[in-house]
């Protein structure tokens, strides 16, 4: 009997001792998890309140129309220089036409002031030839003047000696008159081709004068024509980037006006991670360090990146109403400060992410 009694005694007392061994392993275990824990924790700086950004180009008109046409559909991807929306070029069409007929007319008018010119320039120089030939005929006349008056003196004097007839003396009288009156009409005429010269060469500088002003005008006329020729080329809306399509809100047949929001294009390819983390962790942050990334939208999907920049300010900072603390309204509230992560070469080849998406990035910082 006794010896029956024993046995159960041994079976408890083995029992505590693994009990014992059991919890003692279970602290061990639990220490070393806490431990694991905490020590993640202090190489971990993680955050829920983080979302894809990325690069959203906004589609407008630079001129006003009427949509002749819309190639895309929302959610359609295109490529760089696709074209969007086509407006109806018929009145751009016509206003390159006027510009350029009226730059023809101001280049016709340029024409003819250089062939008037060239023409003033000419003439002028055949008025020169010709006061080159008059003063050398003055030159002529005025020998013949002086021969003519040695002869009415001789003449005078033999007439009074009584050594020639009157009609010889008459004959030497009319000879002067002759003369005198030659070398006067050739002056005169030196005097009405300078006077000739003068005004041709007034004519050149107006010639000259209207060209420079015609230059002018055609400057201004192919100016014109310039900008036609732009805003024409304006009609046909092209995509900037490859991407896709979204907030399409054009449709043929509406009249749009200059910097009216028609669509959007985005790049799937640009993307990154804005992460708003609380003051109190950016002492650890840096640029360069590692981040490892979630997608709520993509359980499966893990992402890698790199900390690019840390924000100039607090999100509320540049919030649009920022927050006014007055004196007497002030309750402290930690503030988050965005922080910019960009993923990894190929981390999105797939294109799955999309702008706005939630994600839960964990920055490594050991």
């Amino acid at each position: 009997m006794e010896e029956t009694g024993q046995i159960p005694s041994n079976g408890n007392n083995k029992r505590k001792k693994n009990l014992t061994i059991s919890g003692i392993v279970a602290a061990i275990l639990f220490i070393i998890f806490l431990f694991a824990y905490l020590q993640y924790r202090a190489t971990r700086i993680t955050t829920d309140d983080a979302y894809v950004e990325g690069t959203v180009h906004t589609i407008a008109s630079k001129v006003a129309g009427t949509v002749k046409s819309v190639q895309v559909a929302d959610n359609q991807s295109v490529k760089k220089g696709d074209i969007l929306v086509e407006i109806d070029e018929v009145d751009y069409d016509i206003k390159v036409k006027e510009a350029s007929t009226s730059l023809d007319t101001e280049k016709t008018k340029l024409f003819e002031a250089r062939s008037r010119l060239d023409a003033a320039r000419k003439q002028a120089d055949e008025i020169r030839a010709s006061i080159n030939s008059a003063k050398a005929t003055v030159e002529v006349q005025e020998a013949n003047a002086r021969q003519a008056r040695l002869d009415m003196r001789r003449a005078n004097n033999l007439f009074k000696d009584e050594a020639i007839s009157r009609e010889r003396h008459e004959k030497a009288k009319t000879a002067l008159d002759v003369a005198e009156a030659q070398l006067k009409a050739a002056g005169e005429q030196v005097k009405r081709l300078e006077a000739s010269l003068q005004a041709q060469l007034s004519a050149t500088r107006q010639a000259e004068a209207q060209i420079k002003t015609q230059q002018a005008t055609i400057v201004q006329r192919q100016t014109v024509v310039d900008a036609a020729q732009l805003n024409r080329s304006y009609v046909k809306i092209v995509a900037p980037a490859e991407g896709y399509v979204t907030k399409k809100s054009v449709e043929v047949g509406n009249q749009i006006t200059p910097g009216q929001p028609l669509l959007a294009v985005v790049p799937l390819d640009d993307t990154w991670i804005v992460a708003n983390y609380k003051e109190t962790q950016l002492q650890r942050i840096r640029p360069g360090q590692k981040v490892r990334i979630k997608v709520d939208a993509l359980p499966k999907k893990k992402l890698t990146g790199v900390v690019q920049s840390v924000m100039a300010g607090t999100g509320a900072t540049f919030s649009l109403f920022p927050p006014e603390n007055a004196t007497g309204n002030y309750v402290k509230v930690v503030q988050r400060v965005p922080v910019k992560i960009v993923l990894d070469e190929d981390a999105n080849k797939d294109h799955s992410l999309r702008i706005g998406m939630s994600v839960v990035p964990t920055v490594i910082v050991k």
